[in-house]
């Protein structure tokens, strides 16, 4: 997969209507196109990090090429700075904060809160460092936003700063 992408199309859908009151607002999702290179299948990785939470804690590591990683965080990177810094969000939204690498827990919080797009979230930071399974998680979450970049929102913690993450192991683990 030593593909490169150059950038995002408009969302696949048309302007949407508003969601009935009570329930999750309607979902827009970023397509990617193929401008002349090979695009990453985000839908492939989400399924190939989602189906960990089939193995037990121990066993839900996962392999990605260099490249792949890369560009999942330029796409991230793309879109993060393509939002506002202010973030007005509405409710329904699920809030969560210090995943700290816990990959498992992670997996857990969709499970119960339910995965994406039928759930919007907030990610309040603390994404890495402490568990064992920091790039699976930081992965995980990327590939979110890249797929549901209005409806899945990253904000920076304390640990997603180059040193903290050498003091507590997101630096080696990479």
């Amino acid at each position: 997969m030593a593909e490169a992408m150059t950038g995002l199309s408009s969302p696949n859908t048309p302007d949407l209507a508003e969601a009935a009151p009570g329930t999750p607002p309607l979902k827009r999702q970023k397509v990617e196109q193929d401008n002349g290179n090979s695009e990453i299948d985000i839908d492939k990785i989400l399924d190939m990090l989602v189906k960990l939470k089939n193995r037990p804690p121990s066993g839900q590591s996962c392999y990605l090429p260099l490249e792949t990683v890369t560009q999942i965080c330029e796409r991230a990177h793309h879109i993060f700075s393509e939002q506002e810094m202010l973030l007005e969000l509405e409710a329904p939204l699920n809030l969560c904060g210090d995943i700290h690498g816990q990959f498992h827990d992670l997996l857990r919080i969709f499970e119960n809160g339910g995965y994406p797009p039928s759930s919007n979230y907030l990610f309040l930071g603390d994404y890495v460092d402490r568990g064992k399974k920091s790039l699976e998680t930081v992965c995980l979450l990327f590939a979110y936003k890249i797929k549901y970049p209005e409806n899945f929102f990253l904000l920076r913690g304390n640990h997603e700063s180059p040193s903290i993450c050498r003091i507590y192991g997101f630096y080696d683990e990479c």
